[in-house]
C-alpha cells in the first residue's frame, strides 16, 4: 500500500531529543476505506480506490451512493487511486495509519499549494527588483526590466520568467520525517512545511 488520503490541520513546533526545535505539520488521518479494487482483468491495470472523510448523503449524486454502497461506506468526500498497490486489500477494507506509516521514517506529501492570483516576477519568481531608486527611476523597483534579445534572435523566447498566475498548483514535497504519532487520535506530525491551506486535502506516500 503506497499512501494515504489525510487532511493538514496546521503547523507547531517540538524540541528533538538534541534540544533542537523543529518545525512540523499536524496531519489529521482518520480512516480510509476501500471503495473499489480494480484489476487487471477488468481495468487494465491494477489500483485500489481509497475514500477519506465523511460527507452528506444529500450532497451525493445517486451514482456515487450506489458507488459507496458497494464497499458497505457512508459516502466520502475524497476519493484517490493508488497504482500498484503493495499489499492486497479488499473492497470496504478500513485502512489505518499505523499499518502503513511508523515514527522516524521519511514520507512524500502531494497537495496543492495555495492560489496566490496574478502576481509579479518578484513574488513569482523571486527576482530582486532593480536595487535603489537612483538614476532616475521612478516606481519601478520591482520591474522585471527589459525582456528583448536585440536583432538576433529578435523575438521573446517562451518560458520567459514573467508576471502571471501563482500558486494553485500539484505540488510534491520530498522527504519528510514522521516525527510522532497518534494512532488514536488519526494524527501524523511530519517535519517541515506542506502545501496547501489548512483543511486541504494531502496525500501521504512512502
Amino acid at each position: 500500500m503506497p499512501g494515504l488520503i489525510a487532511k493538514k490541520v496546521g503547523m507547531t513546533s517540538i524540541y528533538d531529543e538534541n534540544g533542537k526545535n523543529i518545525a512540523c505539520t499536524l496531519i489529521q488521518t482518520g480512516p480510509n476505506v476501500v471503495t473499489q479494487v480494480k484489476t487487471q482483468e477488468t481495468d487494465g491495470y491494477t489500483a485500489i480506490q481509497v475514500g477519506f472523510d465523511e460527507k452528506k448523503e444529500k450532497r451525493t449524486s445517486a451514482a456515487m451512493k450506489g458507488h459507496f454502497s458497494k464497499a458497505s461506506t457512508s459516502p466520502k468526500r475524497k476519493v484517490i487511486e493508488f497504482r500498484n498497490p503493495v499489499m492486497e486489500r479488499g473492497l470496504g477494507d478500513v485502512l489505518k495509519m499505523d499499518e502503513i506509516f511508523s515514527e522516524g521514517e521519511f514520507v512524500d506529501i502531494v497537495g496543492t499549494s495555495k492560489g496566490k492570483g496574478f502576481q509579479g516576477v518578484v513574488k513569482r519568481h523571486n527576482f530582486g527588483g532593480v536595487g535603489q531608486a537612483t538614476h532616475g527611476q521612478h516606481n519601478r523597483l520591482r520591474a522585471p526590466g527589459a525582456i528583448g534579445a536585440c536583432a538576433t534572435p529578435s523575438r521573446v523566447f517562451k518560458g520567459l520568467r514573467m508576471a502571471g498566475r501563482t500558486g494553485g498548483k500539484r505540488v510534491k514535497v520530498m522527504n519528510l520525517r514522521v516525527m510522532k504519532m497518534y494512532p488514536e487520535d488519526g494524527l501524523i506530525l511530519v517535519s517541515g512545511a506542506i502545501p496547501g491551506a489548512k483543511n486541504s486535502y494531502v496525500i501521504l506516500e512512502k
